[in-house]
């Protein structure tokens, strides 16, 4: 299991999460996403979950985050490569028409 981590991809406009989402690397994650949000440049990100290991609703929180850090920038966030888990939680907590995929 890796330790759970949010990067920047290779290219200047994809985040890399990945890892295992929980109570323990949220808050971390969180903090950490923030601020690559808010120093990324251009106006469309791309969140890439494929790394995401596994997730409970934390991950699903960070996500609603993101997208708000994103939007309170004046960027435009995209999630690619959700996880199974993280498109269930999100189904049945009612937000997966909040969540724009690629």
């Amino acid at each position: 299991m890796n330790e759970a981590s949010i990067r920047q991809g290779e290219q200047t406009s994809t985040l890399v999460l990945a890892g295992v989402l929980d109570h323990r690397s949220g808050p971390r994650l969180r903090e950490q996403g923030r601020e690559l949000i808010r120093r990324a440049e251009g106006g469309e990100l791309q969140l890439d979950c494929a790394g995401v290991e596994r997730s409970n609703s934390v991950g699903l929180a960070l996500l609603l985050a993101y997208l708000r850090d994103a939007r309170q920038a004046g960027k435009s966030l995209y999630l690619s490569n959700l996880p199974r888990d993280l498109r269930q939680i999100a189904h049945v907590s009612g937000v997966s028409d909040f969540l724009p995929t690629r």
